[in-house]
């Protein structure tokens, strides 16, 4: 792991650890490798090279491939290249293999093989399972051989799909320029288990503060402490590393009976430190009008909000970052919460928050229910024994949130469980269509 120093303003010596807040504006952190060390070899280190890429896919079976053209990997971008593959069928199982080759080459250098299956039409009341999940710190793995022991877990599950709610990787302490924050995203996708479940669970990624740039981080927020990588730069490697659509705001429609909402939390926020009131945003007017209409204009028997921050309390005293607290963006968590509150079959699902937990809203019966972080070791961040009033369950323990939306005897339900690491069931409730 590099070692974090910073610039003296005044002496221009490498010092260590200056005292925060009393540092002067003007430190400006650095990075120094070990002797013989570069960004190219230090651990989990991926490097990329100048290339061709193209994706075969076919349904499952088959024996004619489909193929993009061969294109060039953007070496302003990691060496990484996106691909929009269309016309696929619904409900339907396909076999995906990647190709690589040099420049200049006709021989394939290297071939990934994974499979993935496409979303029900809207009229089909078909059975879906989902996984979410937040908080990844590459320091806190648990599995044998590199990893978080959550991954192979969930594949036992077969999902319809993963959604990773945000604080993926952890850019904080290391990622001080734009060449470490990708270092973090090839180590952390190199993992086994990481590597052996993306290739095979079609899955959602959306961003936080953590993995855009720092703690509780705003667009326009003073981060000298992150020395040369900045916000604008956040947002740019999430795009470049993640697959994603025209915008960081999406909903998705999986089935006849299963909507989701997944918002962006970052990009379009006001200052946290701002005073709280009817201009203080979080996402922002356009998103939110485009949440307000989408979500009215939905005939899904139930929808899903996925934050990564939460919209219910209570949190601990001082938190500004989210819509729960007086001091944050109360104002317009209260516009939305009311909203949401008069919606039927209408639920959230949130990351940010190291444990698991389901909060019931007193005022409008609305449920959110927070995934768990990745793994036990970063588990933290609330007693168990403050167990209030609004709180029908509260595990501070690592693992993962599943949802099932299926149809029992022709009633459309929705079953939402909450696991530990290995699998296991904790806390479990059955919603049945209003």
């Amino acid at each position: 792991m590099p070692d974090t120093l910073y610039i003296h303003p005044d002496t221009h010596e490498l010092v260590q650890d200056p005292a925060w807040p009393a540092t002067p504006a003007d430190w400006v952190p650095v990075v120094e490798y070990p002797e013989g060390a570069t960004i190219e070899n230090i651990e989990g280190a991926v490097p990329g090279s100048p290339g061709e890429a193209r994706i075969l896919y076919r349904q499952e079976h088959e024996s004619d491939w489909g193929a993009t053209s061969w294109t060039l990997v953007d070496p302003d971008k990691d060496f990484t290249r996106q691909f929009r593959i269309t016309g696929l069928e619904p409900a339907t199982v396909y076999e995906l293999r990647v190709e690589a080759r040099r420049l200049g080459s006709e021989m394939t250098g290297s071939i990934l093989d994974g499979s993935f299956r496409t979303a029900p039409p809207p009229a089909e009341p078909e059975r879906v399972v989902f996984v979410a999940t937040t908080g990844q710190a590459y320091p806190d793995q648990d599995a044998f051989g590199g990893g978080y022991r959550m991954y192979p877990s969930i594949l036992e599950l077969e999902p319809s799909f993963f959604v990773h709610t945000g604080d993926i990787l952890y850019y904080d302490s290391w990622a001080k320029n734009i060449d470490l924050a990708r270092w973090g995203w090839a180590r952390m996708f190199s993992l086994p288990t990481n590597f052996e479940f993306h290739r095979q669970v079609p899955s959602y990624f959306m961003k936080d503060d953590h993995d855009t740039l720092s703690n509780d981080s705003w667009p326009t927020m003073e981060s000298w402490f992150m020395g040369e990588f900045t916000f604008a730069q956040g947002q740019a490697v999430f795009l470049e590393q993640v697959p994603m659509g025209e915008r960081t705001y999406r909903t998705f429609r999986w089935g006849r009976d299963l909507q989701i909402w997944m918002v962006e939390n970052r990009d379009y926020r006001s200052a946290n430190t701002d005073p709280d009131g009817p201009e203080k945003t979080i996402w922002g007017a356009e998103q939110k009008d485009w949440f307000l209409n989408s979500v009215r204009a939905s005939d899904a028997t139930f929808r899903i909000l996925i934050s990564p921050t939460p919209m219910l309390g209570p949190y601990n005293e001082g938190e500004i970052d989210n819509h729960t607290n007086l001091e944050g963006f109360f104002y317009e968590g209260e516009e939305i919460r009311e909203f949401l509150g008069s919606q039927d079959n209408m639920i959230v699902i949130c990351g940010d928050r190291h444990y698991q937990y389901v909060i019931e809203h007193a005022e409008t019966g609305l449920r959110e229910y927070a995934t768990g972080p990745v793994s036990d070791p970063h588990a933290r961040g609330w007693s168990a024994d403050d167990i209030r009033p609004e709180h029908r369950y509260l595990n501070i323990i690592g693992g993962f949130l599943s949802v099932t939306a299926e149809r029992r005897n022709d009633v459309p339900t929705l079953l939402l469980r909450h696991h530990d690491v290995d699998g296991e069931l904790l806390n479990e409730e059955l919603f049945v269509a209003e």
